[in-house]
């Protein structure tokens, strides 16, 4: 994978959701959240075998899918880091809005990568 824009503003194509076709595209678009990403496939792993279920690492691929939906797509990253700015302003209608988006943009992923 290369970090070269593709159509739609896409820079890497929706990866297959398994573990190392998630971590492959996450080290092509967000590299600084691998680390993250290992510590919480440990977590979900060890939590599936505690509870006998596979729902925490369904919700772990589910999880990583959208941080890279999120990433990989310039419209959404953008406006992604706008609305994590404004989370922090000091009008609380502007921190309010920036909460509305937030929770717009997590949806959009979703419904993407679940699609």
């Amino acid at each position: 994978m290369n970090a070269e824009v593709g159509p739609g503003g896409e820079l890497i194509p929706r990866p297959e959701q398994t573990p190392e076709a998630l971590r492959s595209a996450l080290a092509v678009v967000a590299p600084g959240l691998l680390e993250e990403m290992q510590t919480t496939k440990d977590e979900a792993f060890a939590t599936a075998v505690e509870w006998q279920s596979l729902s925490p690492v369904q919700s772990w691929v589910l999880i990583w899918a959208k941080e890279i939906e999120i990433a990989r797509r310039r419209d959404l990253s953008a406006r992604h880091a706008q609305a994590e700015q404004d989370l922090e302003h000091d009008d609380p209608i502007v921190a309010q809005e920036a909460l509305r988006e937030t929770s717009a943009i997590t949806e959009e992923a979703l419904r993407a990568v679940r699609t």
